[in-house]
């Protein structure tokens, strides 16, 4: 039971970052390799204020909206300066190791004793006390509904649907009047808060920042995404983005488990990210696999 609260738990955690790279891939439809980065910069930054004395739950919050600079500068390099979207990604990317580096001071930052927000919930419920997984999850939990329900507000306002808008249909909005770079910059910059914020929240939850933290986050939140997109086929509520936000916590969790599974299979841990790519590429490239099938039982029937 320890064991499956803790996947959930993690799972949990991991949302917040497939959340914000949901926006971006899904929404926005820009290809943006910045939240490696912001993830990253989120946990070096939390990290260091805590550790000169910073309340972690301020922490959090610092980390989450300079984070979302990444983002700014990332909408900047390709609404302003033209430069291709994966690319602008990857140059802001390349930049934030920098500074994440000149942050820590070092590669890796520990918060062993530091009192983080999870521990605080030891004055709430002096029952968790000894109990880090269900705080964990506590946490975690609290944290994706509220994130879900502020996203799910947002896209139904007006400027919201203006971003939604952008990502289906951009030169359509051009010629409408609307300022597409500007919704744009601002789903960019809300992508890079949340990617940030699952920087801070791990760090905080496994005790410490790594320069190297967010490498290969991109494609552990694809790969989330992909997956909650099943469940799609059975969660269909009137509200289509609440739907699609609640089948990413599924989608990351679920995920989680399958990380479990192939571990207590026995696989090795050092190739779980050559898995991740291989069920990620195999899941993108799945609709295009069902048209090549139905073409090929159409060619024998004919």
């Amino acid at each position: 039971m320890q064991v499956l609260i803790s996947t959930l738990s993690q799972g949990l955690i991991w949302t917040i970052l497939t959340l914000g790279v949901f926006i971006t891939f899904r929404i926005l439809n820009f290809a943006d390799m910045t939240a490696e980065g912001s993830l990253t910069f989120g946990g070096s930054l939390c990290a260091a204020l805590m550790l000169r004395g910073v309340n972690p739950f301020l922490s959090l919050l610092i980390a989450g909206v300079l984070a979302s600079l990444a983002g700014l500068i990332t909408g900047i390099l390709n609404t302003k300066f033209k430069i291709q979207a994966i690319l602008a990604g990857i140059l802001t990317m390349i930049a934030l190791y920098s500074l994440n580096l000149r942050i820590m001071g070092k590669a890796n930052l520990s918060l062993l004793g530091k009192s983080t927000i999870f521990s605080s919930l030891n004055n709430i419920l002096p029952a968790l006390n000894s109990n880090f997984v269900l705080k964990t999850f506590i946490i975690g939990l609290v944290i994706c509904i509220i994130s879900v329900v502020s996203l799910n507000l947002f896209f139904k306002t007006q400027i919201g649907l203006a971003v939604r808008a952008t990502g289906d249909n951009e030169q359509m909005m051009r010629a409408l009047g609307g300022n597409t770079d500007f919704k744009k910059i601002l789903a960019l910059m809300i992508s890079s808060f949340f990617c940030g914020l699952a920087g801070a929240l791990i760090a905080q939850s496994q005790g410490y920042a790594d320069v190297n933290m967010g490498t290969g986050s991109i494609v552990i939140a694809l790969a989330s995404i992909v997956i909650g997109e099943a469940f799609l086929n059975f969660i269909k509520f009137k509200n289509k983005i609440l739907s699609s936000l609640i089948c990413m916590i599924l989608g990351s969790i679920m995920y989680r488990i399958i990380i479990f599974i192939v571990l207590n299979l026995g696989m090795n841990p050092s190739d779980l990210k050559l898995f991740t790519a291989c069920i990620t590429a195999v899941l993108l490239g799945m609709p295009k696999l069902k048209k090549f099938k139905l073409k090929l039982g159409g060619n024998k029937n004919a």
